[in-house]
């Protein structure tokens, strides 16, 4: 029979395996909180070194939201900084329910969204890469734009291998 040390050591490596095994094409992914809103001059930044430049990537933002959200969509304003002073602005516009009102994300209370960033890009300069991603929200005949958007909870951007 063996010791209830060894099982709980063995069971506690074959989980690690596991949770770290189901995602082998993340090459960076993080989140930042924005509380119960999302004010439209908050830049939420995301740095990553350099991934293998020899290989491709997919970029992703990752949007949280709750019931809270009132839009059928969301505006963003993403700037990728590279290493060597370019920069590459894109305002997305990204889908976030259905005609009825349905949530796309995946969850119950809070829904996630994995919205297409860039895809099968690489990575060709050394050192550290910058993404910052703004809210650009606005209503209609409202040109100053929504101050403080609710109902977004967490944005996040992520690397995958292609």
């Amino acid at each position: 029979m063996q010791s209830p040390n060894k099982i709980a050591f063995f069971i506690c490596i074959i989980s690690t395996y596991l949770l770290t095994s189901c995602d082998s094409n993340r090459v960076f992914d993080e989140y930042v909180s924005v509380g119960t809103s999302w004010d439209k001059d908050t830049a939420l930044t995301f740095k990553f070194q350099q991934p293998d430049s020899t290989n491709r990537y997919n970029m992703f933002v990752n949007v949280r939201n709750t019931n809270d959200y009132e839009f059928q969509n969301l505006f963003l304003i993403v700037n990728m900084n590279f290493p060597n002073g370019n920069v590459v602005s894109d305002t997305l516009e990204y889908k976030m329910a259905a005609p009825n009102g349905e949530w796309l994300g995946t969850g119950i209370s809070v829904k996630e969204s994995k919205l297409w960033y860039k895809e099968d890009k690489s990575f060709p300069f050394q050192g550290t890469y910058e993404v910052t991603i703004q809210q650009a929200m606005r209503k209609i005949n409202e040109p100053n734009g929504i101050q403080s958007l609710k109902g977004i909870s967490e944005v996040g951007f992520r690397i995958e291998k292609k």
